[in-house]
């Protein structure tokens, strides 16, 4: 969710516990972050929810998260990445003539999304610069860019440079902090 960098991807033929398994085992490796804390969130799947699933992930010191029974848009992080996704030029909306199709088909799709696409979510940088901490450097010439430009032209700007500034943290479905605090006082 901070920096909407895609981790790990498998494309199979059928939904398994086995297959998503292996791409947590697979995508905690490739992150360096195996047995470090970490929230998984999925929908109410059986293959989430199998017992050798939720083993593995476990074992890996991952925790599961679910979305709440019949609401679509528990994770609008995942949802938004779905409709970029189907609103790319070429989407197949007529599906793939083969698994390998859709492998390339998807691996394509991950590697422009994670390296070449400006999110909007996290101020117009990659999902790859935000989740190697190469965000800050870039922000910062955006910043001189923009000082420069107000300074060239004043009469263009009507106001202060646009704010572009990252979250430090980002949450799923945030409580509010009025309720935090109310709970933090009962639990006192």
């Amino acid at each position: 969710m901070f920096s909407r960098f895609i981790v790990g991807h498998e494309v199979w033929e059928e939904e398994k516990a086995e297959h998503a398994k292996y791409l947590i085992r697979k995508a905690t490796l490739s992150q360096g972050i195996a047995g470090k804390p970490l929230v998984l969130h999925s929908d109410n799947g059986s293959p989430m929810k199998a017992a050798t699933f939720q083993a593995t992930l476990e074992k890996l010191g991952v925790q599961s998260s679910f979305s709440r029974p019949r609401v679509s848009n528990d994770n609008p992080y995942s949802e938004a990445l779905f409709k970029t996704m189907k609103y790319r030029p070429k989407y197949p909306f007529k599906g793939f003539t083969s698994l390998e199709e859709a492998r390339r088909w998807v691996d394509k799709f991950v590697k422009w999304y994670n390296k070449e696409h400006l999110h909007s979510g996290i101020n117009f940088l990659t999902p790859y610069q935000r989740h190697y901490g190469l965000d800050k450097k870039v922000m910062e010439n955006r910043i001189k860019v923009y000082k420069k430009a107000k300074e060239k032209h004043p009469e263009r700007w009507s106001n202060n440079i646009r704010n572009w500034e990252l979250p430090e943290y980002v949450a799923l479905n945030p409580i509010a902090e009025e309720e935090a605090k109310e709970l933090l006082n009962k639990s006192n």
